[in-house]
């Protein structure tokens, strides 16, 4: 296969990829396509069981994926077009906002595909737009920069970072207009997506895009029946008792000028007032760009996690607490 086949069938395939309406079975042909020709190119074969290929690095607070699954995660294919539709979204969204701009965006976390410079950038011109990209993972960004030149797209590249996104210090941050950071998982556990927000954001100027644009963790009370209750759906009905965590709220209340914290505030809910439900839900709402988000059970990211509770409860609250040190991750406790 030749570089310019190779690129005009990434610009026919991303095209393939935006279309309306969402058709599922084109768009894995689509994703798959696209999968094996960076697996080409970038030799990564998701077999290889070298340490480098397999082992989560360590950062800061967290840690960031390994080789193989960093590439897997272009498989997860609602998260791939959802993703995809918000980064082209936003920079129309930005060239109509400043016309006489060059449109730089900040990839912190581009794994091993940079998918969203890859296959963003051969539906732009490089003249109007720009990435600077961000990667801990020494191997992943030399994989990153391989399929980048490769690809002929090397002119849409002005910086490349080797580097902790959680402490990361962003050279001039008054030029970017979008921020990316794909750097989570359901949950938002173990993965860097908060401290990296808490790190990252308020380096920017206030009007930046960031994608994801927020997320949250829900917790939903969960029973066996067929009365008619908040939601229902079918065999069992949910009650939404509220957000566990709002990332964008939990950066917004933080002082900037401070570091990240070791947790952040306990959020309490009632048990008494479960009644008969019997089993708590706690979803992940990745709310990705305006009205575009992935729900429920549509990608890895939204798993729900399901907790039985066995009535009478002898306690009054479950207090959660999400924590950033020495793992990421959210915590319950009974009061």
């Amino acid at each position: 296969m030749t570089k310019k086949k190779s690129i005009l069938d990434i610009k026919k395939l991303s095209f393939s990829l935006l279309k309306e309406p969402y058709n599922q079975t084109e768009i894995e042909k689509s994703v798959n396509e696209i999968y094996v020709l960076f697996q080409k190119i970038t030799e990564i074969t998701d077999f290889d069981t070298k340490i480098e290929y397999l082992a989560a690095v360590p950062t800061a607070k967290g840690k960031a994926l390994g080789l193989n699954h960093a590439a897997q995660c272009l498989l997860d294919y609602k998260r791939t077009v959802k993703f995809l539709k918000a980064v082209v979204m936003a920079i129309q969204e930005k060239q109509k906002a400043y016309p006489d701009e060059l449109i730089n965006i900040f990839y912190a976390g581009c794994g091993p595909y940079a998918p969203f410079v890859t296959l963003v950038a051969p539906l732009f011109s490089s003249n109007n737009v720009q990435f600077s990209l961000l990667e801990i993972n020494k191997n992943s960004l030399e994989s990153a920069k391989k399929l980048i030149e490769s690809l002929e797209l090397s002119n849409y590249i002005k910086a490349t970072y080797l580097a902790d996104a959680v402490t990361f210090k962003v050279p001039n941050p008054d030029i970017f207009h979008i921020l990316i950071s794909e750097t989570l998982d359901a949950l938002l556990y173990r993965e860097c997506y908060v401290p990296i927000v808490f790190n990252l954001l308020p380096q920017f100027d206030k009007n930046i895009a960031l994608i994801p644009e927020n997320v949250c963790l829900n917790l939903t009370f969960k029973k066996n029946s067929s009365e008619e209750t908040t939601h229902a759906t079918a065999g069992y009905q949910e009650h939404k008792a509220g957000k566990i965590l709002d990332v964008r709220e939990a950066v917004s209340n933080h002082n900037s000028g401070t570091s990240i914290p070791s947790h952040l505030p306990d959020k309490e809910f009632d048990l008494k007032s479960m009644g008969d439900y019997h089993s708590i839900l706690i979803d992940t709402e990745v709310h990705i760009h305006n009205n575009i988000k992935l729900f429920r059970g549509e990608s890895s990211l939204t798993l729900p996690f399901e907790m039985t509770l066995e009535p009478p409860f002898k306690d009054n609250a479950i207090i959660f607490t999400y924590h950033m040190e020495h793992h990421i991750e959210l915590k319950y406790r009974l009061n």
